[in-house]
């Protein structure tokens, strides 16, 4: 039984999208361009406000995490993988990693993409402040 949770930012003209092993959305209201990794601000949720279930459903090593992000008609869908030692305690940001690195911002592993892999169009859109869309789902 796959579920998920929803989460909607907006992006900045700070946004570079060049991290190469990590992606982000964060609740701040702000970003600089050391933030290499981020794609949106302003999340209206972060990992602490995820229901119990698919917090648990989450900690399985076995299961398939699939993060599909939605902006300006243009979508990228990024796939990784849960852990034992995911807590989503997080309540400002959360991080997508494709290494096995786990702390408390952490809403997968193994990513088979990060940041720098998202596509030129969407980095523009959110560069220039368009609305994203990321539905994280857990299978």
């Amino acid at each position: 039984m796959s579920r998920s949770e929803f989460v909607r930012a907006v992006g900045h003209e700070h946004v570079s999208a060049d991290h190469e092993s990590t992606f982000e959305l964060t609740t701040d209201d702000y970003l600089t361009p050391a933030g290499d990794c981020i794609l949106g601000i302003e999340a209206d949720r972060s990992p602490a406000d995820f229901s119990a279930s698919f917090v648990e459903a989450c900690r399985d090593a076995d299961a398939a995490i699939t993060a599909t992000i939605e902006v300006a008609d243009r979508t990228v869908t990024i796939t990784g993988r849960g852990d034992p030692e995911l807590t989503f305690e997080n309540d400002r940001s959360m991080v997508g990693r494709t290494s096995t690195y786990v702390d408390d911002r952490t809403i997968m592993v193994e990513a088979d993409a990060a940041a720098a892999d998202i596509d030129d169009d969407i980095v523009d859109a959110l560069a220039d402040g368009g609305s994203v869309t990321m539905e994280l789902r857990v299978e």
